[in-house]
């Protein structure tokens, strides 16, 4: 009998000891959860400290979840980096902007859309899509034709919508990698597309 009451103690302290692992398992990884997010919370006002003037209203607008505001805030900042406006730039400046900007666009963009938009997020459907270097160079329209389907650009009719910009879905309903899209239009059209496209490959923007 002694010796069944030793082991119920025993069993008792034993389950005692493991509620608090459990506990101090938890506290530690939400201490990790915090420390986590302070990490990135840092790591993003480093990308911002360079040019916090010229991405810091894109970072308010996509804070606000404004991301019509976002999105023309996008094509400002692109324009502006790139010292053109939209029917002066050229295939060949695109081909040639700045890696780093393309990058903090990216990562603002996905950081506050939980992941749903973004540059990265655009070429990650592209190659769903069927899409790669290869179809690029040959400016395959089939496949961008779905692409631009995919992302919520055309209509029922499989037309690009761009010219109805006031009645797009500018909420997170939106279909993934819908956003940015104000950017995309230019009057170089389909070489245009595919000229970013090779861009954001080439700075790794994955």
């Amino acid at each position: 009998m002694k010796d069944t009451e030793t082991r119920l103690t025993e069993l008792e302290t034993t389950v005692i000891e493991l509620k608090n692992k459990e506990i101090k398992i938890a506290q530690l990884e939400a201490k990790i959860s915090e420390l986590t997010t302070f990490i990135s919370d840092i790591q993003e006002q480093f990308i911002l400290l360079p040019d916090v003037t010229r991405y810091g209203n894109l970072k308010k607008f996509l804070q606000e979840s404004d991301f019509r505001k976002a999105d023309e805030e996008t094509t400002r900042i692109m324009l502006e980096v790139a010292g053109e406006e939209r029917d002066t730039l050229t295939p060949d400046d695109v081909s040639k902007y700045p890696c780093n900007s393309l990058q903090v666009i990216d990562e603002i963009w996905r950081k506050y859309s939980n992941q749903k938009f973004g540059f990265s997020i655009q070429l990650k459907t592209y190659y769903q899509a069927g899409g790669n270097l290869d179809t690029i160079r040959a400016q395959d329209i089939t496949i961008l034709k779905k692409f631009a389907d995919e992302v919520g650009w055309l209509d029922e009719n499989k037309v690009a919508k761009f010219e109805d910009y006031d009645n797009w879905d500018f909420t997170l309903s939106a279909p993934d990698g819908c956003f940015p899209a104000h950017w995309w239009k230019s009057p170089y059209g389909l070489k245009m597309v595919t000229f970013f496209f090779s861009r954001l490959i080439s700075c790794n923007i994955a």
